[in-house]
């Protein structure tokens, strides 16, 4: 029997009402079945703040249950490395990445910074956001990558990479030029990227484009839906082209890790994430 065309943005549709894993078994059998890319499916614990701050240990369990492979922290509730990584152990998860202030990879602070991560088990060290005296010129874009630069030998030579994470100042031009090509023109190559999706898109910038411009650099993406007309949008509710920017993160962006973040709360977040990793493997991302 031939299987019946479906365009992209519906496939997307069926994703999220759960039809698209039957779509996917009746290709498959017809010889049509998509590739799968072995890129991991992790979460930036930020979506689950609230649950963290009242029971980590629970919050840390229950993502293991869902079926995520790892975490990305963005705070860590008071707990030294050593617990923290039991935690991930008994889940079963892996430390993907450490959201981690630029301060506390300058100068004496670096060291304690890279044994805390080792002991996580984290090779990626992202900073989330920078100093606002590094966003008021081109010329203060370019001090900051230069801070990059020389943090990096001595984070490799531990094997530890840096990378840095936007938010939506970082494609609002300065006297013309966009800050993210400022910045990661000025850094060095090795210099990694986390590419946050919905935080681009919220500040006007195309996904497709900007995963292109630097290939191989891009560590992870933050899956992070974005909609104009509704802001409590899950991935394929939203008007972002997902299939395109799967397979640029697939090919010629380098990704290591998907990463999902949602930070609305229309809805308890420990459903949010569990639906949203539903959606990613009804479109074979798991």
């Amino acid at each position: 029997m031939k299987t019946p065309a479906i365009s992209k943005r519906e496939f997307l549709k069926l994703s999220v009402t759960g039809l698209a894993g039957a779509y996917v078994s009746t290709s498959a059998a017809a010889g049509f079945a998509p590739e799968r890319k072995k890129i991991p499916l992790g979460l930036q614990l930020y979506s689950l703040r609230k649950e963290c701050a009242k029971d980590l240990e629970g919050t840390i369990a229950a993502v293991g249950k869902m079926g995520y492979k790892g975490v990305e922290f963005a705070g860590y509730h008071g707990r030294d490395a050593k617990t923290l990584r039991k935690l991930l152990d008994d889940a079963g998860l892996k430390c993907c990445g450490t959201h981690t202030a630029l301060d506390t990879l300058l100068g004496d602070k670096l060291a304690q910074t890279i044994e805390f991560n080792k002991t996580l088990g984290n090779e990626y060290l992202i900073v989330p956001s920078l100093p606002l005296k590094y966003q008021k010129s081109k010329e203060a874009w370019q001090q900051a990558a230069d801070r990059f630069n020389e943090v990096l030998p001595k984070a490799t030579a531990e094997n530890m990479r840096i990378g840095y994470h936007n938010h939506g100042v970082e494609f609002t031009p300065v006297n013309g030029e966009v800050p993210w090509d400022i910045f990661f023109n000025r850094a060095r190559k090795d210099v990694l990227i986390q590419y946050d999706i919905g935080n681009a898109a919220h500040a006007g910038a195309d996904a497709p484009t900007y995963l292109k411009k630097f290939p191989g650099r891009v560590a992870s993406v933050h899956v992070k839906p974005y909609s104009k007309v509704n802001p409590d949008a899950l991935i394929g509710d939203d008007e972002m082209p997902w299939s395109e920017i799967f397979k640029l993160c697939e090919g010629i962006s380098g990704v290591k890790w998907y990463i999902i973040e949602y930070e609305r709360e229309n809805e308890p977040a420990l459903v949010s994430v569990e639906k949203l990793r539903k959606i990613l493997c009804g479109l074979g991302k798991c």
